[in-house]
């Protein structure tokens, strides 16, 4: 039987990034896809957690940006007050 090369072992062996949750984090590098602009259009100030990442966005004034990580920007889109740009 074949061991390919023993990559199964290696793969293995590198260590994995773990939330305390338990669940696994994405590895940091390429990224699949482009973060994504956002506006606030709010009256104050604004802090938003994105689910995915686990970032923080801090939104001082009204007019401000962000750059917002492409896997918490679907869910930016449900805050009124954020608006995606192009």
């Amino acid at each position: 039987m074949c061991n390919c090369g023993n990559k199964r072992e290696s793969f293995a062996a590198q260590p994995s990034l773990k939330l305390s949750s338990g669940q696994p984090v994405a590895r940091q590098g390429n990224k699949m896809w482009p973060d994504v602009s956002f506006e606030y259009t709010g009256k104050t100030a604004l802090s938003v957690r994105g689910p995915i990442s686990g970032k923080n966005y801090r939104f001082a004034k009204p007019g401000d940006t962000q750059l917002i990580d492409y896997r918490d920007a679907s869910s930016m889109l449900g805050v009124p007050v954020l608006r995606r740009l192009k």
